[in-house]
C-alpha cells in the first residue's frame, strides 16, 4: 500500500512539474528553510492559526484555486487579508522556492514537513 501511495504522490509531482515548467527551477529544500523562517508560525504542518479553513492542505488549495505555483507565488508576493506580502522580504527565486515547497508538501499531505 505504501508503494502505491508513493507512486501516486510521485506521479502527481511529475504532473505538476510538467504542467508548471517553472517548478523545475525551484529548490524545495531552500523552500523548506524559507517556510520554516517565514511561514511556519501561522502555517505549521500546513494549517492556519488565523483562519482554520484557509490552510495549505491539498483540499483547501483546490477549493480556493490556490493549487498552482503561480497562484501561491502571487499570494506569497502580495499577501491577502491577515497574510503579509513578502515581495519586499523575499527574492523572486525564494518566492518560487517556497511556493514549490508548499505544493510539494500539500501533495504529500504535509507528512514529511
Amino acid at each position: 500500500m505504501k508503494k502505491i501511495f508513493t507512486l501516486v504522490i510521485l506521479t502527481l509531482i511529475v504532473l505538476a512539474i510538467a504542467h508548471n515548467p517553472d517548478a523545475l527551477a525551484a529548490d524545495t529544500s531552500n523552500g523548506a528553510k524559507i517556510f520554516s523562517a517565514n511561514c511556519a508560525a501561522c502555517h505549521m504542518d500546513g494549517g492556519n492559526i488565523v483562519k482554520r479553513g484557509k490552510n495549505l492542505k491539498q483540499k483547501a488549495l483546490k477549493r480556493y484555486d490556490m493549487d498552482s505555483l503561480e497562484a501561491i507565488a502571487y499570494l506569497v508576493e502580495n499577501g491577502k487579508n491577515a497574510m503579509p506580502a513578502y515581495k519586499d522580504r523575499l527574492s523572486n527565486q525564494q518566492i518560487l522556492n517556497v511556493s514549490a515547497y508548499v505544493l510539494e508538501q500539500a501533495a504529500a499531505g504535509w507528512k514529511s514537513s
